[in-house]
């Protein structure tokens, strides 16, 4: 058995997502355990360089994490034969340029999404990568996530029945920054830098619904800028230029040909009364499932109570009691971590891998349609993705 090396250029991982999914919980985990398996049993050992502009920043967290490379000079990484991976998970607007840049100098591509800010970029980069014959990849990280797993292995079973809606509830309550800290970043709520809840969410969605529950059709989007001033990480006052809830209604055509109502209510301006702070409610004739991150429970047909409505006595049931939750059949392992095993495999043997840019296009193709319903008070047709 043979360990060989994968050197990884990883950029913008001083950020949230970047390096605490990415470089923690993915890269450095995956050489903590020694590395990715192949299916000949050979081992593939990541050897990272980070990349980013603040050079204290990016010392001190490589040696946080024990990681001998690291550097500000992105030209001069991309130009080293010897790192054949690009991952990105700076700004959105900055990815195609970035992601093409990588592809010329003949790096496999990996991102974080949105792959972009529009359409019209989304589709010439996946294009790009296509047309390359490297390889590329998207986070859709998602679909890795323990609850909807169970949920899709539920819908794999027939267990559903004929599926009827789902309704997906996302969010809670970011503080403003005047009285209490916040805890995301400023720009979240700056159209101008890349943020919004549309943006950043409806990318998710998209990928979750055609996978798990049909692929979308329509869209009917309502979005709003809920607070309108923030306090950034200063503590200065700023106006928010970004909507931080949306409400959505999508048609889907089921894997089975039928029609599927999806509804989607996202804030970053709503307190919390639920299993978690997102969770997928599936109706279906035959039983429903909710699932949340990790957990997942379901109620089948025959299991279905009988409640009546008298709204002049107490409810005596307990609704929340009446479900049954799916066991932990299996570990469960991060999903960031899963995808990036995936990707390597992808990229060292050639494995099967499906979630590429033209995948990641699909999520900013339903941002487009639901900011274009927004506008136009309308359904607006998602029509198959040419790419």
């Amino acid at each position: 058995m043979a360990t060989q090396r994968l050197g990884i250029i990883m950029h913008g991982v001083t950020g949230r997502m970047g390096m605490n999914q990415h470089l923690i919980r993915s890269i450095v985990a995956i050489r903590n355990q020694g590395g990715v398996a192949l299916s000949n049993g050979d081992k593939v050992m990541p050897d990272p360089i980070l990349i980013g502009r603040n050079a204290e920043k990016i010392e001190a967290l490589a040696r946080s994490q024990k990681i001998e490379r690291w550097g500000t000079d992105l030209d001069a990484a991309l130009a080293n034969p010897q790192d054949t991976v690009f991952f990105d998970a700076g700004t959105t607007q900055m990815r195609p340029t970035l992601l093409a840049k990588a592809l010329q100098a003949g790096k496999h591509v990996y991102c974080e999404k949105p792959i972009a800010t529009t359409l019209n970029e989304a589709v010439q980069i996946a294009r790009t990568a296509q047309a390359s014959g490297l390889k590329h990849g998207a986070v859709q990280d998602k679909l890795f996530l323990p609850g909807l797993r169970k949920l899709d292995m539920l819908r794999r079973a027939g267990f559903f029945g004929r599926m009827l809606s789902v309704r997906l509830e996302f969010g809670y309550w970011v503080f403003e920054g005047d009285l209490q800290p916040i805890q995301r970043p400023s720009w979240n709520y700056r159209a101008e830098d890349g943020g919004g809840m549309i943006l950043d969410m409806m990318c998710h969605w998209r990928y979750v619904l055609d996978n798990l529950f049909g692929d979308v059709k329509s869209i009917s989007c309502l979005g709003a800028t809920h607070i309108p001033q923030r306090w950034d990480e200063d503590g200065q006052p700023y106006q928010a230029t970004a909507d931080d809830a949306a409400y959505a209604i999508a048609e889907l055509v089921g894997h089975g040909g039928e029609p599927v109502v999806a509804q989607m209510n996202m804030s970053w301006a709503t307190r919390v009364r639920r299993d978690d702070l997102v969770t997928f409610h599936v109706d279906g004739t035959h039983g429903s499932a909710v699932a949340g991150l990790q957990e997942c429970r379901a109620q089948s047909r025959v299991t279905t109570p009988r409640p009546v409505w008298n709204p002049d006595v107490k409810q005596t049931m307990n609704f929340f009691d009446q479900w049954q939750e799916v066991p932990d059949s299996q570990v469960y392992d991060n999903g960031f971590k899963i995808q990036w095993e995936h990707f390597i495999r992808h990229v060292v043997e050639d494995a099967p891998y499906r979630w590429t840019l033209p995948e990641g296009a699909k999520g900013v193709q339903l941002v487009e349609a639901a900011l274009q319903s927004w506008k136009e008070r309308r359904f607006v047709d998602v029509p198959p993705l040419k790419v």
